[in-house]
């Protein structure tokens, strides 16, 4: 039985020899043949001389053609930050200066979907009987974010019906994506939506559930799988992600696997987690990786379980860690060993960070617990809420993003006792946690702290 085949058992919740293995290989391929992360992510060459790296060194079950969520919003007119490490981010947004209607129509023969194609096609010739290919296409609640800004929450609240257009327009847009990967080879389109880990469940069913359930439909009726995947803590939307017409619903190390599993379980669906990116993969070392796969194998481990990392694989993130995941998975004998045998050996990886002394200072810290805002996008989103909110503000405000892929983030994040990302923290208390805040509330969070600052310095 291929790779393949087991993938596809799994997401059709059917027993397999063994659990399948979906490493998210996005601009870590990058790293692998010694690219940067804008030249691959913009050339089928390198993107298929990564893949089948990948390929050759994770024996995986499946492989994404290419994890970038700003791909139809450079169709529509969203300029791009590039970044060597990282996929771009989304700079502007073309409806804080244009109406609905003067957006162009997409069109997947524009901006980089043709690139990703010519790769989709000669890889599906070379591996693509052994294993399947996932199409990721940017969900409709973020592609809506990239579009309209952070003036999306505003209006969801005052202008609900002008935002049901957008994401309307959004679906649309993630048909014809998920249309040209489905006709050039992909198995499954995954719906990658994680600024919906912002919105409450209400919110959820009001203004994503049904453009993105005419996107699921669409898949289906054009022969393919299909999984919802959100990055970040959507833990109070797991219910309502059960609900929607998918094959699969993915999520990070946010979201608990054994409250994932009662959800797939009793929804029928295909389940895919949630290998920790930061503390294993990237930062980690090989046996630290063993025991996060066998921690994701024990709790869901069995028909309709995908083993997968909670989000696209770090470019910096050690090829043996990801090896040592893939051995978990095909070496039964290896896994059993590791299980008795292992410890984890980066418990004191971040001793001597040492938060600042918030009392003594006269202003406020305004820190930010992200991922990486330049890849993750709840996080970017979150980063520029709180910059806008310190330039209202004016003085007496530092602004400052500690990313978790760094060990002084990953250090600040133990100690301030951070729980989820991306986490706003007050002078070293976490206030907005994975949820971003309203610019009003952030605001008068802020002023409040600073006030009473002043108070106590007198």
């Amino acid at each position: 039985m291929t790779g393949k085949d087991i993938l596809l058992k799994a997401l059709r919740r059917e027993p397999a020899p063994r659990t399948a293995w979906l490493p998210f290989v996005g601009v870590h391929g990058a790293q692998l043949i010694g690219a940067s992360a804008a030249d691959y992510l913009q050339s089928s060459v390198l993107i298929v001389q990564g893949l089948k790296k990948a390929y050759e060194l994770y024996k995986p079950d499946g492989l994404p053609v290419m994890f970038d969520l700003q791909m139809e919003a450079e169709i529509f007119g969203c300029e791009l930050m590039w970044s060597d490490e990282s996929p771009p981010s989304v700079a502007t947004h073309p409806l804080s200066q244009c109406a609905l209607n003067d957006l162009p129509v997409f069109d997947p023969a524009k901006g980089r979907f043709p690139i990703a194609m010519e790769a989709l096609r000669l890889l599906k010739k070379e591996i693509g009987e052994e294993i399947a290919f996932y199409g990721l296409i940017t969900g409709p609640f973020t592609l809506a974010l990239h579009l309209m800004g952070n003036d999306l929450f505003i209006k969801m609240f005052d202008q609900g019906e002008e935002v049901k257009k957008v994401l309307a327009f959004c679906a649309e847009a993630g048909k014809k994506a998920a249309e040209a990967y489905i006709g050039n080879g992909a198995d499954v389109i995954a719906v990658v939506d994680p600024m919906t880990s912002q919105i409450s469940p209400a919110h959820f069913e009001e203004y994503v559930a049904d453009p993105i359930n005419a996107v699921f439909d669409h898949v289906r009726g054009c022969g393919a799988y299909s999984a919802i995947f959100v990055c970040g803590d959507a833990s109070r939307n797991l219910e309502v992600m059960g609900g929607a017409r998918c094959d699969n619903i993915s999520i990070d190390e946010n979201i608990s696997l054994e409250k994932l599993k009662e959800i797939g379980e009793r929804y029928g669906k295909s389940i895919g987690g949630n290998l920790k990116l930061t503390v294993a993969l990237l930062l980690g070392q090989e046996n630290d990786v063993r025991l996060d796969a066998i921690r994701c194998l024990d709790a869901c481990g069995g028909p309709g379980f995908i083993l997968a990392p909670g989000c696209d694989i770090p470019w910096g993130v050690p090829p043996e860690n990801l090896q040592a995941a893939a051995e978990m998975i095909h070496d039964e004998y290896k896994r059993e060993t590791a299980r008795l045998t292992l410890r984890a050996g980066s418990q004191d990886l971040y001793d001597d960070v040492v938060p600042p002394d918030y009392a003594r200072e006269k202003g406020v810290r305004v820190e930010i617990i992200t991922l990486d805002s330049t890849s993750c996008a709840p996080c970017q989103y979150m980063l520029e809420a709180a910059h806008q909110a310190a330039e209202i503000i004016g003085q007496g405000v530092t602004v400052q993003e500690y990313k978790i892929k760094t060990r002084e983030g990953l250090g600040m994040m133990v100690k301030l006792g951070v729980r989820n990302i991306p986490t706003i923290c007050i002078d070293g208390e976490p206030r907005f946690v994975s949820l971003l805040p309203d610019r009003n509330a952030l605001v008068a969070a802020i002023r409040e702290r600073l006030e009473q600052k002043e108070k106590d310095l007198r």
